[in-house]
């Protein structure tokens, strides 16, 4: 599950443009949104095609996304029950 967190610190970082960050900076277990990255909607919509692209997930329901997109281990958790890739 570590080597997953960390790819995952990794996808969102370039995803997102987060430039100057680097994996460590970011808590796994921060919240995404309202606090630790502070992420928006459209970083959501981001983490949702990188999800997609790298893993097979697709995300249809927004409030699935919300509990999934809590923080960056909960996204690993979920990633590693339903990957197809």
């Amino acid at each position: 599950m570590d080597e997953l967190i960390l790819e995952l610190k990794k996808e969102i970082i370039s995803a997102l443009n987060l430039e100057g960050m680097q994996p460590e900076d970011i808590d796994e277990n921060a919240p995404l949104f309202q606090g630790g990255l502070d992420l928006d909607s459209i970083d959501a919509l981001e983490i949702i095609v990188l999800l997609d692209k790298h893993y097979g997930i697709k995300l249809n329901d927004p409030r699935q996304s919300k509990e999934i997109f809590t923080s960056v281990a909960s996204i690993a958790d979920y990633v590693s029950k339903h990957r197809t890739k």
